[in-house]
């Protein structure tokens, strides 16, 4: 078989010799008893830096062992870049959310061999699932290996924006010292009202995380949170994100992109939510309006947005939210913490030996199977998912 991995670039000053620290904890399970990924081996040493182009998901030596042709590049971008130029007799794709290979309609088409694409990591909205339904293709990704982290960045996100740690931090690196400067956009998050929209395992985790700042929590989702949960964090459910957004002061978005929510925070939606909201987002760029979130921003009704997904990614150098007043935007780093790295590299490799072996993936790491979505993808893309 032919394997495309389309990964991130090396670092600029080339893949590190040695990392900060000399190991990483050992998680058992998942918060909702999910096992880890489970492969046969592993190639690598958890703590590597293991998404970049030399660093291979630790999958290279193992698959060109097993006779399997391997391209692993970052040249991903038009119609001369090395992904398109290797895709028409690929048999899997193999791609990260941080660094998508855009899988378009227009691509499957040219791709006749092309029978299943992994998303290392989670999110599989780089590929057109229409279309790959429509070819009988897999689509699979690392269910859960780096939600954890994506939380975590969330809640970082979420202090930085409303005590305004950024300018304070610059402030620091320019040798000021001006306290009035420093704090007279800074708030506290204590008894504030804050939405999680989504909540999945990434919104269940945020909310589980801020819930010890006394704050007054709040979530819309297709699915209401076992009951146990909505009264041990004392939850306020809304039907929607329209009604979530009018009764809170900052927003977090945990969503997947499907035709329901793209550009679903707009000028409308941003209109009802009290002046001088915040707002992080990272799930995905597109669910945002870029340039209504350019104009709250700039018009105060938006005090601060922040989040680590832009569309298309990596982002243009001219892209507004590089420049927007009051952000926090990084880069898509949230899930591609080391620890992640190691995660959703050995459960790549556990769906290729499942698929190899010709064995049932699991469901949750399955998204398209078969001709139908699957798995957590009927769940979470599925325009009406099967009620639990």
């Amino acid at each position: 078989m032919k394997i495309i991995a389309v990964l991130y670039p090396d670092p600029v000053t080339g893949y590190p010799p040695a990392y900060a620290r000399d190991s990483i904890p050992v998680i058992e399970r998942y918060p909702n008893g999910q096992t880890l990924p489970s492969p046969q081996a592993i190639d690598f040493t958890p703590g590597e830096l293991l998404g970049c182009v030399s660093g291979g998901l630790g999958l290279v030596s193992w698959l060109e062992g097993l006779g399997h042709t391997v391209v692993v590049t970052s040249d991903k971008e038009g119609p001369d870049s090395e992904f398109e130029r290797e895709l028409p007799d690929a048999d899997v794709v193999i791609s990260q959310p941080f660094w998508p290979a855009y899988l378009t309609a227009e691509r499957l088409e040219k791709a006749k061999n092309l029978k299943l694409a992994i998303t290392a990591g989670i999110g599989s909205d780089h590929v057109d699932l229409k279309t790959a339904i429509e070819k009988g293709m897999t689509v699979a990704e690392v269910t859960y290996s780096n939600s954890i982290a994506v939380a975590e960045h969330t809640v970082m996100q979420v202090l930085a924006l409303v005590r305004d740690y950024i300018p304070q931090y610059k402030i620091v690196t320019e040798g000021g010292w001006n306290i009035a400067d420093a704090v007279q956009r800074s708030y506290e998050l204590e008894g504030m009202d804050v939405g999680v929209f989504g909540a999945g395992r990434i919104g269940r985790a945020v909310l589980e995380r801020l819930a010890p700042f006394g704050v007054h929590l709040h979530y819309s989702d297709r699915f209401h949170l076992p009951d146990e949960v909505e009264k041990s964090l004392a939850l306020t459910f809304h039907d929607d994100i329209h009604d979530l957004a009018k009764d809170i002061d900052v927003l977090t978005v945990h969503a997947p992109l499907t035709d329901e929510t793209r550009g679903l925070i707009d000028d409308e939606l941003l209109g009802t939510m009290r002046r001088g909201s915040y707002i992080v987002n990272p799930a995905r760029g597109s669910i945002a309006d870029r340039d209504a979130i350019v104009r709250a921003l700039e018009s105060g009704q938006l005090a601060g947005y922040a989040g680590d997904v832009w569309y298309p990614q990596p982002a243009p150098a001219d892209h507004p939210w590089r420049t927007m007043p009051h952000h926090g935007m990084t880069p898509h780093t949230s899930g591609s913490s080391l620890p992640s790295q190691a995660r959703y590299a050995a459960g790549t490799r556990e769906i290729l030996e499942d698929w190899f072996a010709e064995r049932e993936i699991r469901p949750e790491y399955t998204i398209v199977k078969g001709g139908a979505y699957a798995g957590t993808g009927a769940r979470s893309y599925a325009a009406k998912p099967a009620q639990s």
